[in-house]
């Protein structure tokens, strides 16, 4: 579970209403019944509705989920449907409405990615990283497994992940020094090294890494990196750095069983059509 709390949802409706609805409230119609519906306007992967639907409960409206996160949705398929009165509906409209678009554009981008890789590999693991939008993780990492991605990193607190710039500071030793501390301070840690070489790949496996993470390597060398790896290495091999839907079934036939990305944050947000109506 990705816990988005009432107080971060709250913060987005004070965001966007800090000091109530004026055209509702002007216009005299805030005491009036009304519904209101989301629709997928094009095909998507739904993601966001539990958020969106505590969005209106919040703003004093009532919602039922009509497609929960993960749902692949067609053209027209209810998303979600909210009844109250005119103030709260008006009110949470947009908030949700933008959330869900959000968290589906990044749905579905992740589920674009991880159904190219598997043409070429089925059993290939896309994984996203921590590059989220600053101030949107929970519900960005929510996002890509819903599109049915995994979690390279929540952040810096939960894996190890040597870099070069890491490296940089490693002395005489190297990054087999590195490895060796890490092995002591960090037993119960798998350690991810990564490099911007063949050779570094090298050195890194003969230092012990448990996984070799190729920075912004074109696909032949990855598959080059992996045949000089096999099969001596027991380790895993992931390839990061510029992979996208057009690209991934050619890096998952390479030879890395990982593949890292942070192209589904950036995706354009889904299309959601909203209906609202006196009732």
């Amino acid at each position: 579970m990705f816990l988005l709390d009432d107080q971060a949802l709250r913060c987005l409706l004070k965001e966007d209403v800090p000091l109530g609805d004026l055209t509702t409230r002007s216009l005299g119609i805030g005491a009036a019944n009304a519904a209101l519906t989301m629709r997928a306007r094009g095909a998507m992967t739904a993601c966001g509705t539990e958020e969106a639907a505590r969005i209106f409960e919040l703003a004093g409206a009532q919602a039922d989920i009509a497609c929960a996160s993960g749902t692949p949705a067609a053209p027209g398929d209810l998303l979600l449907a909210a009844r109250g009165r005119a103030e709260a509906i008006f009110a949470a409209w947009k908030v949700a409405q933008t959330l869900v678009e959000w968290a589906s554009g990044v749905a579905g981008a992740a589920a674009g990615i991880v159904a190219a890789a598997e043409t070429a590999r089925p059993d290939i693991i896309v994984a996203c990283t921590r590059k989220a939008i600053p101030g949107t993780r929970a519900l960005s990492l929510k996002a890509v497994t819903a599109g049915g991605a995994t979690i390279h990193r929540t952040g810096l607190s939960d894996t190890v992940l040597v870099f070069p710039e890491h490296a940089r500071f490693a002395g005489s030793a190297g990054v087999a020094g590195q490895i060796a501390r890490l092995r002591q301070t960090c037993p119960e840690r798998r350690i991810v090294v990564e490099v911007g070489d063949v050779d570094a790949a090298l050195a890194a496996a003969e230092a012990g890494a448990d996984v070799i993470q190729l920075e912004k390597f074109p696909p032949d060398a990855v598959a080059a990196t992996a045949a000089a790896l096999a099969p001596a290495w027991p380790g895993c091999l992931a390839a990061a750095g510029g992979i996208t839907q057009t690209n991934a079934a050619a890096y998952a036939a390479s030879g890395a069983a990982v593949l890292v990305t942070s192209a589904p944050y950036y995706a354009p947000p889904a299309d959601v059509a909203v209906a609202i109506e006196p009732g």
